[in-house]
C-alpha cells in the first residue's frame, strides 16, 4: 500500500470514528422505525423513557468496526478506480461510478458486520455483540452473516456513488468561490447527504428487514421481491420509512466525516 493509500486509509478511519459516534442514535431511531413503524421523535423519547439514554449508542461497537472498515476500505479503493475509469478529463459519472463500486466492493466483504449491528439496535434488551454472532450462526449458519448482502450492495452502490461522487464533484466545483476549506468542504457534504438519503431510502427499508431475518424466517427472497412486496402490502410510502432519520443523518455524517477526513488527512 503505497503512502497516499495509508494517508487516506488512516484519515477515513479516524474521521468514521467521530463520525459515527455523533450520528449513531439517528440511524438506532432509523433502524427502529424501519422495522417497528413509528414517528422519529416518538422513537428516540420511547428508548429514553423504557431503555434509558444508553440505548441510543446500542450497537456502538460492531457500528464503529463496520464504519471503520467499510469507509477507510471505500476511501482506498476510490482513488485507483477513479483513475481507472477515466481517460483524460474526469467527469461526475467517472465519480459516481469509482464511489459506488468502491462502496459495493467494501460492503460485499463486511456485510456480517452490518448484520450484527441491525439486530443489536433492533433488540428492546441489552444483549452483546458475542452473544448475537451465536445466535446468527446457531439459527443459519455462516450464511446468515450475508443476509440482506444483495440489496446492501445495490444500497451501498448508490450512498457511495451519492456520498463519494457527489461530494467530490460538488466540492470541485464550490473551490473556486469558497476556497479549498470548511465551507467547500460543509457545502459538498451537505448536498452529498442529501442526495444519498434520497436515492438509497428504499433500498435500505428492504436491507434493513431482511438482516433482521437472520435469526427468523425470511420474508423477502431478493431485493426486487422486497420493493414489490413492501409497495403492494404497506404502500409505496412504506419504502420511505425512516427518511427524516436517514437524511438527518446523512448530513451530519458526511459533514463531521468529510470535514474530519479533509483536516486529518492534510495534517499527514
Amino acid at each position: 500500500m503505497d503512502s497516499d493509500a495509508v494517508t487516506r486509509f488512516l484519515s477515513s478511519s479516524i474521521a468514521s470514528i467521530v463520525a459515527e459516534t455523533i450520528t449513531l442514535p439517528t440511524d438506532v431511531a432509523k433502524t427502529r422505525i424501519q422495522i417497528q413503524k413509528m414517528p422519529f421523535l416518538h422513537c428516540l423519547s420511547s428508548m429514553r423513557r423504557n431503555e434509558g439514554l444508553k440505548s441510543w449508542w446500542r450497537g456502538y461497537t460492531p457500528a464503529v468496526v463496520r464504519q471503520v472498515c467499510y469507509s477507510s476500505t471505500s476511501l482506498v479503493l476510490y482513488e485507483p478506480l477513479l483513475k481507472m475509469c477515466s481517460s483524460s478529463d474526469i467527469t461526475f459519472g467517472d465519480r459516481l461510478f469509482a464511489g459506488g463500486t468502491a462502496g459495493a466492493i467494501s460492503i460485499s466483504i463486511f456485510n456480517p458486520t452490518e448484520v450484527v449491528k441491525t439486530k443489536i439496535m433492533n433488540s428492546r434488551e441489552s444483549v452483546t455483540t458475542r452473544s448475537v454472532i451465536r445466535d446468527i450462526y446457531r439459527t443459519n449458519g455462516v450464511k446468515g452473516f450475508w443476509y440482506g448482502v444483495s440489496p446492501n450492495i445495490s444500497r451501498t452502490f448508490l450512498v457511495n456513488a451519492a456520498e463519494l461522487g457527489t461530494y467530490d464533484q460538488t466540492k470541485t466545483m464550490l473551490i473556486p468561490y469558497t476556497g479549498d476549506g470548511f465551507l467547500s468542504f460543509l457545502g459538498a457534504s451537505t448536498v452529498a447527504g442529501v442526495t444519498s438519503a434520497i436515492v438509497s431510502t428504499p433500498v435500505d427499508v428492504v436491507k434493513t428487514r431482511m438482516m433482521n431475518m437472520a435469526t427468523g424466517k425470511r420474508e423477502y427472497k431478493n431485493i426486487f421481491s422486497g420493493l414489490v412486496s413492501i409497495t403492494k402490502k404497506e404502500g409505496f410510502g412504506l419504502l420511505y420509512s425512516g427518511f427524516v432519520p436517514i437524511v438527518i443523518r446523512k448530513i451530519l455524517w458526511c459533514s463531521s466525516f468529510f470535514n474530519v477526513y479533509e483536516q486529518i488527512k492534510k495534517i499527514f
